[in-house]
């Protein structure tokens, strides 16, 4: 008689690891400079990473509501599918291969190489081979990737809190009197806070990545809530107190449309040998986003292959580790590094997401009309729809702004939807050439 496979399953611990890795990662260290281009008011810089975790707290709990119902690995691809149309969840896991988890595993990877103070590494090819290596760890066997997660982000919560301490104990080498004090408020309703808080939703992104393995959870319907909104609550707090550490330490124009801002922030702080110390250490817990994104990302193809032709190549055959699928995803990222510039790619990337997000918290009130004559013992949204609406609403406020200040990046973005729609077609004419065989 075969022995049977004891397929390993993931603890709510590692999920919690698992949202917090993908949540910290480059954004936090990098789109501060992008912000301060236009907004120059560090309180207003301050609400905006606020707001930003409201956001994100918002989805998370839309996400959790609608995951412990529809216990599927996939997020938005599993969960539009069943709750809309299998089209709107194929487009949105189109979203997800091609940009949700490829261009952020892209940005971190560029971010790494801009951190690390030591040699002079060469951009493109040194993330590529980076990006190449944590892909390798994770074909291996779940156990190894549950192991690694822990570790790395127990890392990087680490480095992070430490940075945090040293800049709040640290009086600022110049004169700062007063950057909090200021009442012109002016800004919260302009343009380019909106475009910011797209660079800052980005910094968030990942918020939902639990729910993208929500079939690797020992108890899904426990697990799945307290791994969305607990790491998203700790990294809400983690960012707003590392922007103001930031902020409190260098001046604004030092920090303008720079991208490696937490080593500037630490030569500052500590003097440039510490400061290339913690640089280095900035860039060696990048790899924990890396991998919790590359981890989670291969899994929204291998659902797709279940269901669609198209991507059958693509399913998880041995040990349960989509390997096909992991290699596809390092694929795109390697022709995202080769033929993108990182600002583009972060803007393109993050309005993607938010269309796909929303549309999935949307799903919350189709779900509450279905079940509204059922009780029931999974989880639900406090303070329906309070939170939905708050979602909803930023969320087509930043769409419509980046529209007017990136129409390239827009149009680009929407062209990728356009193509995932032709793939969709192709996928279903090879399904029913397939049935007409049969």
């Amino acid at each position: 008689m075969p022995k049977k496979i004891q397929i390993h399953k993931i603890s709510t611990l590692t999920g919690i690891a698992l949202v917090v890795a993908n949540m910290i990662g480059t954004g936090v260290f990098t789109s501060l400079g992008f912000q301060l281009k236009d907004l120059q008011n560090p309180t207003i810089i301050l609400i905006l990473w606020v707001l930003g975790g409201l956001i994100a707290l918002s989805g998370a709990f839309s996400y959790a509501e609608i995951g412990t119902h529809i216990q599927r690995s996939g997020g938005e691809y599993a969960f539009l599918t069943k709750l809309f149309h299998p089209l709107v969840g194929y487009l949105s896991g189109w979203i997800s291969i091609t940009v949700g988890f490829a261009a952020p595993i892209a940005l971190s990877a560029m971010a790494f190489v801009a951190y690390f103070p030591y040699f002079n590494l060469n951009p493109k090819w040194t993330s590529i081979i980076l990006i190449a290596i944590i892909t390798l760890i994770h074909t291996k066997n779940l156990a190894l990737s549950s192991k690694f997660q822990n570790i790395s982000t127990l890392f990087k919560i680490g480095i992070i809190v430490i940075l945090i301490f040293i800049g709040i104990w640290l009086e600022p080498s110049f004169d700062n009197t007063g950057f909090l004090s200021s009442s012109d408020y002016s800004n919260l309703i302009s343009p380019a806070f909106a475009v910011a808080l797209i660079y800052v939703s980005y910094s968030y992104s990942g918020w939902n990545a639990a729910a993208y393995i929500t079939e690797e959870f020992k108890n899904p319907k426990k697990a799945l809530p307290i791994a969305l909104i607990g790491g998203t609550l700790i990294v809400t707090v983690l960012y707003a107190l590392l922007q103001y550490v930031f902020l409190k330490h260098v001046p604004i124009p030092e920090l303008k449309d720079q991208l490696n801002v937490g080593t500037i922030a630490l030569n500052k702080m500590i003097g440039d040998d510490y400061g290339r110390l913690f640089g280095l250490a900035i860039s060696l817990l990048l790899v924990s986003g890396i991998s919790a994104m590359v981890w989670v990302g291969s899994r929204v193809t291998s659902s797709i292959a279940k269901d669609h032709r198209f991507w059958n190549y693509f399913k998880a055959k041995k040990n349960n580790i989509p390997q096909s699928a992991l290699w596809l995803q390092f694929g795109i990222s390697a022709l995202l590094i080769l033929t993108g510039t990182f600002e583009q790619i972060l803007i393109y990337c993050g309005i993607l997401l938010t269309i796909s997000s929303m549309a999935t918290v949307t799903g919350v009130f189709k779900l509450r009309y279905q079940q509204k004559k059922e009780q029931t013992d999974r989880f639900r949204s406090p303070l329906f729809p309070l939170f939905q609406l708050i979602f909803i609403l930023l969320s087509l406020w930043m769409i419509i702004y980046a529209f007017i200040n990136s129409p390239f990046e827009v149009v680009v973005g929407f062209g990728n939807i356009l193509i995932g729609f032709i793939t969709y077609w192709w996928s279903n004419k090879l399904k029913f050439n397939h049935l007409k065989l049969k």
